[in-house]
């Protein structure tokens, strides 16, 4: 099973920036699609942005424009980014990054991982 790795969250101030990362090895399994979501108190698990192998990113309306994802596929680890700015105090919340996992044979699903999860909170 793929292992993620998160790291970077923390304390900041509302109007500041946040820069998540999470990393993932690629010598056993593929990673296709990776993204990042929040799960605020009180609330549901909420995608915020996705990213492709390729680079094609989308955002949940909430973040769109203030956060951004991206990615880096070296040779044998992959590593995705969320470099969130013009923080909100909504923006409060453990984020999950997330991978979609494939068979290096054939391509095939193997299912989503999930990192451990990160705390950002945002102070006013």
């Amino acid at each position: 099973q793929v292992q993620l790795v998160e790291s970077g969250g923390g304390l900041v101030q509302a109007g500041e920036s946040l820069r998540l990362s999470c990393s993932a090895s690629t010598r056993v399994f593929r990673i296709n699609d990776m993204g990042w979501y929040s799960h605020a108190p009180g609330k549901q698990r909420t995608l915020v942005a996705t990213i492709t192998v390729d680079g094609q990113s989308t955002y949940a309306d909430s973040v769109r424009g203030r956060f951004t994802i991206s990615r880096d596929n070296a040779k044998s680890t992959v590593t995705v980014h969320l470099q969130m700015s013009k923080q909100e105090h909504e923006d409060r919340a453990v984020y999950y990054c997330w991978a979609d996992s494939r068979s290096p044979a054939d391509g095939a699903y193997l299912g989503g991982a999930w990192g451990q999860g990160t705390q950002v909170t945002v102070s006013s």
